[in-house]
């Protein structure tokens, strides 16, 4: 027979009809299988199909003469009536036209033992169903008897409670296990969940003591094919009562009026599958009972119930509270995710807002990675990166800076583009992206959102490696065959036993809360960036009005002050020479200290001007050989530097850095200065050279956002400095010593450097002790090339 048109058929077309009876064994692969129409029953019940508009019987199970005394030949064509009494025809009569029961299988009644209903013994359920225009009646042993009931309603409502007061996933699957084993009185019960990739997992189960446990194994997909999930995204119940139990064929297998086969997923009594009942039996099953767990339409996982020891009956009204609580579970199973989910949620935002007000009090995003709130508050990873101002921020465990680069420039043109939503998340980023395979220790998670629109700049949160032992219910990658009548064919696995396997280059898995968060992060920085913008553009006019005012106070400070100083200095210089002979000593001591603070006045106008210059003009970035700034930084400083008594030594070759050429040598020249000029040594030394980004070497007072760069310092062997001076040296005209001490000087020089290392982006700091030396370290964010 023709496999493929097995159970579906094209208009006009015939389809092949199927018995699973008769061609079960023929199936080479399960997917194939038209478990919708197998055109069998489990023969310890029986199914009749009959006519809308007569009430007359289409077909029928072979079984019939076992159970209803008549055989199926016999039945066919005659009204239901023969079977379930006049008085059990009109009411069907009036649920059919009263009650929907379309593809939803309703109680009727309980037909008495033909031949022996006066004395008590088994009686037929029968319930009814509508599907394709033909009501479909199923027969089987009923349970009712004199004996008092529990109470089913009260049993739901307490489960019911239970799941409603589960404060997480775990507790709310072991709520459903344990009760449900109480109702059916099933060996094994399992909550079973499905994974992205298809294969499933055991988050739940309540078993008897003395059989092992199947808690945590996971089981492939092909365990359960795609066919048989099919159905129970429409149905939510699946009884098999005996596993190795017989199957009753129907009689005709096609419908007279149609000539197609019956649409059997609504059938509680639907043969069972070859290849089920021998996945079932290898496992030492000998009755299973199925529900599904269903979330918006999709199956979620099963319930999934076995029993050991011989045939199990459930009888309809268990199976209607059973029904009955996998619904309930569905809907409350979705309660309960979203009620753990919105307690991460919180969580995150919390720490998300609070980076936030940090970014919006900084006036940039370096918050976001420094300092004690950082992207790494929030959703759980073990680094995190930001790319922002043309150079990475990072915290915790990332890849390198040039392993960054590369990773930005991939998402940015490759892989964000593609995305649905500005947003990419993976657990395994080496697949989609081979290079990642040098960093998986770090980063084989990845979750990346865009910050501006042009996606350049990025945020990144990485998940190192886990090595994860997935523990399997036998081998996934067994697929034993066997020799059927057209050929080999698929068989289940036979062994069940532990089969482990390790998981490389994966991280856990990112959770829909986190990459929801993520992107709402996103929106929140995109919208503070552009709040900055335009505070920026108000900021840029008032500092352009600010400059102008400066502009003008430069030129009163260079000419209409210094001009009357100039005056002065000459005036008090003639009356100390030209009236040398008629002034007394102390008149001569003042006029000699009038004529010195007017140099000394002189020489602060020159360091104002110098200083009110500095950043007048746009940095003209480009790529700098610190070595050339150095040398042209010793030739401006002349004599002082090459002498015996000074030297400068560089320990190694510095590196090119994307500075301004200029201000980088004038930097220089101030520090090489100072550090020269206070010394009491007779043989003074300085040292020039620098700590490269990814060096392991200690960084003494480095600020937190200065972490990860590559710094440079200058350090000499000079007086040295108090801690409790650090930050008074850098203001403006502000000395330690006199006037007069080591040479004199104005208090601008580190003034003028603070501000030349601020305008690159960079900061400036010293790490000394008193009598030992100074080092000054500064920062040029450009990124640094070694010169090879």
């Amino acid at each position: 027979m023709n496999l493929i048109s097995a159970g579906t058929s094209s208009p006009g077309i015939l389809p092949e009809l199927y018995s699973t009876k008769r061609d079960g064994l023929t199936i080479a692969n399960c997917d194939s299988e038209p478990v919708q129409t197998p055109g069998c029953v489990q023969a310890h019940g029986a199914l009749l199909v009959l006519r809308l508009s007569d009430l007359r019987i289409l077909q029928a199970s072979e079984n019939a003469a076992a159970i209803f005394g008549q055989s199926a030949q016999q039945l066919l064509g005659q009204q239901i009536g023969t079977v379930i009494g006049a008085e059990g025809q009109r009411r069907l009569r009036n649920l059919l036209d009263q009650e929907s029961t379309d593809c939803t299988p309703i109680y009727l009644l309980t037909l008495p033992d033909k031949c022996s209903s006066s004395n008590g013994k088994a009686a037929l359920d029968v319930s009814v169903h509508t599907v394709d225009g033909v009501a479909v009646l199923e027969f089987e042993a009923t349970c009712h008897t004199l004996e008092p009931k529990p109470d089913y309603y009260a049993l739901v409502k307490t489960t019911l409670a239970k799941l409603q007061t589960s404060s997480s996933l775990q507790q709310f699957c072991d709520v459903v296990v344990n009760d449900i084993r109480a109702l059916t009185g099933l060996d094994r019960v399992m909550v079973y969940k499905f994974h992205d990739d298809g294969h499933g997992e055991v988050l739940a189960e309540s078993r008897r003591a003395d059989i092992p446990s199947w808690l945590g194994l996971h089981y492939p997909a092909e365990d359960i094919p795609k066919p048989a999930r099919a159905i129970f995204t429409k149905t939510w119940i699946r009884p098999v009562s005996d596993v190795a139990g017989p199957l009753a064929e129907l009689v005709p297998l096609a419908n007279p009026d149609t000539l197609k086969p019956l649409n059997m997923t609504y059938c509680v009594l639907r043969g069972v599958s070859i290849m089920y009942t021998e996945y079932l039996r290898n496992m030492g099953v000998t009755a299973a009972l199925t529900m599904a767990i269903r979330r918006n339409d999709k199956l979620w996982g099963l319930i999934a119930c076995h029993h050991y020891e011989g045939p199990q009956h459930i009888p309809q009204h268990i199976r209607a509270a059973c029904e009955f609580l996998a619904q309930i579970v569905s809907l409350q199973q979705q309660a309960t995710e979203e009620k753990e989910y919105l307690a991460y949620r919180l969580k995150i935002e919390g720490a998300h807002q609070v980076l936030l007000a940090v970014a919006a009090r900084d006036g940039g995003l370096a918050g976001l990675i420094n300092g004690t709130q950082s992207l790494l508050n929030g959703i759980d990873a073990g680094g995190a990166a930001l790319y922002y101002l043309d150079r990475w921020w990072c915290i915790g465990n990332t890849p390198t800076d040039d392993q960054l680069t590369e990773l930005g420039e991939w998402l940015t043109v490759t892989m964000l583009p593609s995305c649905p939503r500005p947003l990419y998340a993976t657990d395994r980023l080496a697949q989609e992206y081979p290079p990642a395979a040098r960093f998986a220790d770090v980063g084989s998670g990845l979750l990346a959102v865009p910050v501006s629109a042009n996606r350049r700049d990025l945020m990144l949160w990485f998940r190192p490696e886990t090595i994860q032992t997935v523990n399997w219910g036998g081998n996934p990658h067994d697929k034993p065959t066997v020799l059927g009548p057209n050929g080999p064919r698929l068989t289940p696995r036979h062994s069940f036993e532990l089969f482990t396997e390790s998981v490389l280059q994966q991280s856990l898995p990112w959770r829909l809360v986190e990459i929801d968060a993520a992107a709402g992060l996103r929106f929140l920085v995109a919208e503070l960036v552009a709040g900055q913008s335009g505070q920026r553009t108000v900021l840029h006019a008032d500092l352009a009005r600010s400059n102008e005012d400066l502009d003008a106070f430069v030129y009163i400070a260079s000419h209409d002050l210094k001009e009357p100083l100039r005056g002065i200095y000459r005036y008090a210089h003639q009356l100390r020479d030209d009236f040398a002979s008629m002034i007394d000593d102390e008149s001569r001591r003042k006029l000699d200290g009038l004529v010195r603070l007017s140099v000394r006045m002189d020489g602060l106008l020159d360091s104002m001007l110098h200083f009110s210059r500095v950043g007048g003009t746009d940095l003209l970035i480009e790529e700098v050989n610190l070595n050339e700034s150095l040398a042209d930084a010793l030739d401006s400083l002349g004599s002082r530097t090459i002498d015996d008594k000074n030297a400068v030594t560089v320990p190694r070759q510095l590196p090119t850095v994307q500075c301004d050429r200029i201000r980088c040598r004038q930097i220089l020249v101030n520090l090489l200065s100072n550090g020269l000029k206070y010394s009491d040594v007779a043989s003074r030394h300085v040292e020039v050279g620098y700590i490269g980004a990814d060096e392991i070497h200690a960084r003494p007072g480095c600020p937190s956002d200065m972490q990860g760069q590559a710094i440079y310092y200058v350090a000499d062997n000079g007086i040295g400095i108090q801690a409790k001076h650090y930050n008074h040296i850098f203001k403006l005209f502000k000395r330690l010593h006199g006037h007069d001490g080591y040479g004199g000087g104005s208090g601008a020089g580190l003034t003028i450097v603070r501000k030349l290392v601020e305008q690159h982006g960079g900061q400036v700091w010293v790490d000394s002790l008193a009598g030992q030396g100074s080092t000054f370290y500064f920062t040029l964010p450009g990124r640094a090339s070694v010169i090879q």
